[in-house]
């Protein structure tokens, strides 16, 4: 199997290009593509650590001018890193009429498009309005923290799982709700007249079945037996439905997993059919491995089994 190499063919500025977004976004990997999210990786990480203490008052007085430096650099790479790719993602469609644009839209109005942008926007409105009180729009900064995911494909395993398995989380919000109408109005009858000041209402009881379903405790002492007896109902039913919403999560994530390896292992019997690996074939099984998060250990363990089943059935024969 002969893939040509989309480099090939492309002069001058064309070429830049194509290379920029191959080490961006990962489609070839190599050296320069692993120091590049490396690179990038470390200053997010240095980046949220700073933001946390920046926090404390005394580190910051005492380090003012060194957060300022390194959110200036910070800033630069990630504005750099901004334009490039929304320049070099113009390649991602190379062979289309009109892709250009169509691969710089998907990228800018992509989850990790917005996180770029906004995770550095507030820098330069501060310069915009030097007088203003933006301290909430620099809390956007920890948005940077989403990068990482660019570089690991648990959250996408992770939203992908919670996809898959819609519909057991529709059946369980609407028990949730269902619940929620059941016991607000059941406190609001046992407890109205006794705290009218505390549940004067149903949905003020439905604020007291919020909190108990995610705290645990809605910040209200019942004074009534029955009262009581309803609370501690209510408490077991948040635990029962946190355990049903974690079970089908894990569930989900298993089974995403599993078919994330499954679609890699029919990869491997492709390439190892003919018994000869090429270049082309190997970059594919690297860009795969880097998509999918997959470790050395698994992807080895994979091309054994497959090595030794074509053995067998070559005994076989």
């Amino acid at each position: 199997m002969h893939i040509d190499n989309p480099i090939e063919g492309l002069t001058g500025m064309r070429r830049v290009k194509r290379r920029i977004y191959e080490i961006l976004d990962g489609a070839v990997v190599d050296r320069a593509n692993q120091v590049c999210e490396i690179f990038i990786a470390s200053l997010v990480v240095a980046n949220v650590l700073a933001i946390i203490l920046e926090s404390v008052h005394d580190i910051h007085e005492a380090y003012h001018a060194y957060f300022y430096v390194f959110d200036l650099f910070s800033v630069a790479v990630f504005s750099l890193e901004y334009v490039l790719r929304v320049w070099s993602c113009g390649e991602k469609y190379p062979h289309i009429e009109g892709s250009a644009w169509r691969g710089r839209k998907e990228y800018v109005f992509s989850a990790f498009g917005m996180v770029d942008f906004f995770s550095t926007i507030p820098f330069y409105l501060q310069l915009l309005f030097p007088g203003a009180d933006l301290r909430v729009l620099r809390m956007f900064r920890l948005l940077r923290i989403f990068k990482l995911s660019r570089y690991n494909s648990a959250m996408d395993d992770m939203f992908e799982a919670i996809k898959s398995e819609k519909d057991s989380f529709s059946s369980a919000l609407f028990l949730l709700f269902i619940s929620c109408l059941l016991f607000s109005s059941l406190i609001y009858i046992i407890e109205g007249h006794d705290q009218p000041e505390v549940f004067p209402s149903i949905p003020a009881a439905m604020h007291w079945f919020s909190l108990t379903i995610i705290a645990g405790w809605g910040n209200v002492d019942p004074v009534t037996y029955v009262g009581v007896v309803l609370v501690v109902v209510t408490q077991i039913l948040a635990i029962a439905l946190a355990a049903i919403l974690t079970g089908v999560v894990a569930t989900a994530y298993t089974a995403q997993v599993q078919r994330r390896e499954s679609e890699y292992e029919m990869q491997v019997r492709e390439v190892l059919a003919d018994g000869i690996v090429t270049e082309e074939e190997q970059i594919q099984l690297k860009q795969m491995q880097a998509k999918f998060g997959m470790t050395d250990e698994q992807v080895e363990a994979i091309a054994e089994q497959v090595r030794r089943e074509k053995e067998v059935s070559t005994v076989q024969l």
